[in-house]
């Protein structure tokens, strides 16, 4: 063993002992270990940084870009619509949400995925009954499930994907995961729904409930086309039913009705006055195809604008400093939010209406919704006078409503996921990551550059606002990656892979390659267990890598039991982001996970390693 090697092992050592203590966020630990490796001449000063600039970082960066324009879009919230069935009992409403959360995560980050689904875990866990742990540990282990199933599913696959280039083998296409990562999704799936979840200790929920902030009175309008043109109002009110909505008046020709009959058949233009929690009303909207009244009246009110403003020929000079400052307001960045903002008892609001602050006129915004506490009222939404405690939701762009809450004595609540239902957008969305997978899955682009075209796309149109494009990357896993790959190359540059691939082939596997392959298979997935999974697939790599040169056969077979090992980190809540997701929401303590995930765990290793042999034979 030479002195580099040594050097190498004892950083390597003391890298896996932080990850395991926990002291140190994993993007830390990681810089730790490539700044040791060039301070000891492992890793030349020059490419220290290399790693930033690596396929298998900048398509992880673009696939967490790609899957907040689908998020934003409400593509995601349709889908769930259509596919999850709303009166199932428990092993098919289980299967439908695994399913549904594995498909998403075959195609976005599964820990968007997650955080997708949860909410709609939680309800059905209500609904069966359960707590909210024995829906979503099943969840969160589906979502894991299902990014083996494609190259972008999970950071794992595409290091290891990665590496198989640099090996000067070529990447893993799209779908190379796909024979056995499907086989072990539907069958591991197919495991919780039926026996599996009732390993899930019954734990009271912590943590669930968040911030409360009680339901909204809001407005929408009935367009042309949409579902309840014509229906009568009891039949709107069944379908709002399923989203915990309720009607509480209605607006027809200009009058209020407050306690319409439920036979009234409701038409085009007429305005419903809802009341429905935060969380709901993306649903109210979407089921029936609604409007929100103020985005309506905006829009008429900018087009009108646009109108007035063409045929005027009144020379700017002449203009009063009131019509080009409303002429100004309409938007600053293009860009369009949803936020809650909470009245101040200090707050200028108090007693005033939305019709008396000319939020369009002064700031450019709109209000869409007002939650009071413990008492509903029957004015109209613009009519009715703010108090201090009330929670507005304003639309427009952030530096507006920023400008409003600062002027006014409001202060922005922690953020929330409230999505209004786009079509144009789900359908921009779609189409970009559709054809972002086709460029990599079809070998007309590297996946990287692919997958880079797609986020240019979505900064044109908007489905990722500008200031969300870093928002939505998950720097720290970003570092991580682009930390380890210089010190994978060092272990490669040392021979200090082959030194550990040679160990473990004398000492266990004893020359055997099923046995080695197997070996492989089972140590990435105990360290996935305790450590981050892409810091696993980057130190896992280059040995797999190197048991299969001393052994003499394909190293595919090996990449993938890598890559197959580091996704499935089933026993600790440290060892995947899904897992630590449902840490607080399912009540969980840290011993919870093992029960369920020891018996998905052998499971894996039960079919993965025969199909292994099966379609990357040795």
């Amino acid at each position: 063993m030479t002195f580099e090697q040594l050097l190498i092992l004892a950083i390597l050592f003391i890298t896996v002992a932080l990850f395991l203590w926990g002291r140190f966020r994993h993007d830390v630990v990681a810089l730790m270990a490539l700044l040791a490796c060039v301070v000891v001449g492992l890793v030349n000063p020059e490419n220290a940084f290399s790693g930033f600039g690596h396929p298998a970082v900048i398509t992880v960066a673009c696939v967490l870009i790609l899957s907040r324009g689908l998020q934003n879009a409400g593509a995601v919230d349709a889908l769930t619509r259509i596919a999850l069935p709303s009166n199932a009992g428990r092993m098919l409403s289980m299967l439908a949400l695994m399913g549904l959360g594995a498909l998403l995560s075959g195609f976005m980050n599964n820990v968007g995925a997650m955080a997708l689904l949860m909410p709609v875990a939680i309800h059905v866990a209500k609904r069966l009954e359960l707590t909210a742990g024995q829906i979503l540990m099943p969840l969160a282990f589906g979502t894991i499930l299902g990014g083996m199933t494609t190259l972008v599913g999970t950071p794992p696959n595409i290091i290891v994907s990665g590496f198989r280039a640099e090996a000067g083998l070529g990447s893993f296409s799209m779908f190379d995961f796909t024979p056995i990562g499907l086989a072990v999704a539907v069958i591991g799936i197919l495991f919780i729904a039926l026996i599996g979840w009732r390993l899930v200790p019954a734990r009271k929920q912590s943590g669930l409930e968040g911030f409360e902030s009680g339901a909204y009175i809001t407005e929408v309008r009935v367009e042309k086309g949409s579902k309840a043109d014509g229906m009568r109002l009891s039949e709107i009110e069944k379908e709002l039913i399923e989203v915990d909505a309720q009607i509480i008046g209605i607006v027809q020709k200009e009058v209020k009705i407050i306690a319409a009959h439920s036979s009234r058949r409701i038409y085009e233009n007429d305005i419903l006055m809802l009341e429905a929690e935060a969380e709901s009303l993306t649903d109210a909207l979407s089921i029936l195809g609604l409007k929100l009244e103020e985005s309506i009246e905006q829009a008429a009110s900018e087009q009108a604008q646009e109108t007035h403003t063409s045929s005027d020929t009144i020379p700017e000079s002449e203009q009063s400093a009131e019509q080009q400052a409303e002429q100004d307001k309409p938007n600053r960045t293009g860009e369009v939010s949803l936020i809650e903002l909470a009245v101040l008892p200090s707050s200028m609001l108090a007693g005033r209406s939305a019709s008396d602050i000319s939020l369009r006129t002064r700031y450019g915004i709109n209000l869409l919704a007002l939650s009071r506490e413990g008492a509903r009222s029957m004015k109209r939404l613009r009519s009715i006078g703010i108090q201090s405690g009330d929670l507005l939701l304003m639309q427009g762009d952030p530096e507006s409503i920023a400008e409003f809450a600062a002027d006014n004595g409001c202060v922005p609540l922690a953020e929330r996921e409230l999505r209004i239902p786009d079509k144009v957008k789900i359908w921009q969305a779609s189409l970009i990551m559709l054809f972002a997978i086709a460029g990599a899955a079809f070998g007309i682009l590297p996946a990287a550059v692919s997958f880079a075209i797609g986020v240019l796309a979505s900064m044109v149109v908007k489905t990722v606002p500008l200031r969300q494009v870093y928002e939505a990357i998950d720097w720290p896993v970003i570092v991580l990656l682009a930390a380890l790959i210089p010190v994978a190359g060092a272990m490669e540059a040392t021979g200090t892979a082959d030194l550990i691939a040679r160990f473990l082939l004398e000492s266990v596997a004893q020359g055997n390659a099923v046995i080695g392959l197997a070996l492989i298979l089972i140590v990435t997935m105990f360290l996935s267990d305790l450590m981050n999974n892409a810091a696993t697939a980057a130190v896992m790599c280059p040995i797999a890598i190197g048991v299969a040169t001393t052994l003499g056969v394909s190293p595919d077979s090996f990449l993938m039991a890598v890559a197959i090992g580091a996704s499935c980190a089933f026993l600790t809540p440290i060892g995947h982001q899904n897992n630590t997701l449902i840490l607080g929401p399912g009540g969980f303590r840290f011993g919870d996970y093992w029960q369920l995930g020891i018996a998905l765990e052998i499971i894996v290793v039960a079919i993965s390693l025969p199909m292994l042999l099966i379609f990357w034979p040795l």
